[in-house]
């Protein structure tokens, strides 16, 4: 039975850190739109305050999350527990997209471990904390992060990384500006 809680709990916090991965969904307002959900793991999840959490995202083959967040600001977050007593988290909210060189970033940053392939720290204000029983949830076994990511981004360097966001990230795959869109034409204005 699902059960609504006034905020993120010090038991909720307590349960988010013992998971090694959750997942986001957003999507687009036009009904033709995909709804995007996206695995994430790492330690790259924080809660902020109790209704505001955020984690830090890296380069991906996509920037769906950072596109749909920029038209609508939906996103809800999904922790479910693969060991231990069943139990899945869904964190409703609003956010954006802080990039390097905000004034957002400089406050945030600090509390998250950034690497050279981080591509944004997505923020959220969570309006509805929800539970649920999770007895369909499997059990598995936690054996390790994937280290893909790091030896592309070392392979590659800055230079290639930034291409590589130009080329893969500005855009959603329904066509949405992105904040890195945004960001780009911004420097392309001040030069």
């Amino acid at each position: 039975m699902a059960q609504v809680h006034d905020g993120i709990t010090e038991e909720l916090q307590a349960f988010i850190s013992r998971q090694h991965m959750f997942f986001v969904g957003t999507a687009p307002l036009g009904a033709d739109g995909h709804v995007n959900i996206s695995p994430k793991g790492l330690d790259s999840f924080r809660i902020l305050a109790p209704d505001r959490v955020g984690y830090m995202d890296l380069v991906g083959s996509g920037n769906e999350t950072s596109a749909h967040l920029l038209e609508n600001g939906r996103i809800t977050f999904m922790f479910c527990a693969f060991d231990g007593p069943p139990n899945v988290l869904r964190l409703y909210g609003k956010g954006h997209s802080v990039l390097r060189g905000q004034p957002e970033w400089d406050e945030l940053a600090p509390r998250f471990r950034i690497y050279p392939n981080t591509r944004q720290i997505v923020v959220a204000d969570i309006t509805r904390v929800q539970t649920a029983c999770g007895f369909g949830v499997p059990l598995y076994e936690h054996v390790g992060d994937r280290g893909h990511s790091f030896e592309a981004a070392e392979e590659l360097g800055a230079a290639g990384l930034e291409a590589y966001k130009q080329e893969n990230n500005l855009r959603s795959i329904d066509g949405l500006p992105s904040a890195l869109e945004l960001q780009a034409k911004k420097q392309i204005l001040v030069s």
